[in-house]
């Protein structure tokens, strides 16, 4: 059964549209922090804070300060990878890899929380589902520098032939740009994830406003 606060989490999720996550190390010389403000000031509804290289305290650090800006605001926040800094912190949710603790384990320990996994292909996806998961994400989809990953791009077509066939939200990522963006919402596509498109843009705020509104619109024209 899932919890009240779970099942708002969700309701929540299901209603967001760009899913930004964090790179303080491509961000243009803008901290974290100053990311978080724009993606606020741009309508953002949901981030993830992933930063890899960073210690478990400064991490713990950084999310406390996450937690109190887009509680105030209403934004979910997704902890990448670290459950217990997740459930320090009372984030929204946690999002894994494939090499990470898996989902059942972490649904024993945190029911309240929402779990994203990312998947490479449909059978991993399926078992993602299959293990209770909320979300998830499928990538990559075009070619990226700002994650090591020995996956190759999926290319477009895999949000339809993923995508399509899951019941839980998805979102996708991997080389996603203002340029080709048309192409995975063309497939199917309508949560977005994205780093660089938005963390290196001159004006975050109004990036994130602009591609909002791109994903909200697409086919009404």
């Amino acid at each position: 059964m899932v919890s009240p606060k779970r099942q708002k989490r969700i309701d929540a999720f299901r209603r967001i549209d760009l899913y930004p996550v964090t790179c303080e190390r491509l961000s243009a010389g803008r901290s974290d922090l100053e990311v978080l403000d724009g993606l606020i000031a741009g309508g953002a509804k949901v981030v993830q804070l992933r930063e890899k290289d960073a210690s478990a305290g400064d991490l713990y650090r950084l999310a406390a300060r996450f937690r109190k800006r887009t509680a105030e605001d209403g934004v979910l926040l997704i902890i990448n990878d670290h459950v217990d800094i997740a459930m320090a912190v009372n984030a929204d949710g946690v999002h894994l890899g494939q090499d990470d603790m898996p989902p059942e384990a972490v649904r024993s320990i945190a029911p309240d929380l929402m779990i994203g996994v990312s998947t490479h292909t449909l059978e991993q996806a399926f078992a993602a589902e299959a293990a209770g998961v909320d979300y998830i994400n499928i990538g990559p989809i075009f070619p990226t520098d700002t994650k090591e990953t020995p996956v190759k791009p999926l290319g477009p077509e895999a949000v339809s032939g993923i995508g399509s066939r899951v019941n839980v939200p998805f979102t996708v990522m991997g080389g996603i740009k203002e340029s080709n963006m048309e192409e995975v919402l063309d497939k199917g596509a309508r949560r977005l994830a994205v780093v660089t498109a938005v963390t290196q843009g001159e004006d975050i705020a109004g990036t994130v406003k602009r591609i909002r509104e791109r994903i909200i619109n697409f086919g009404k024209q």
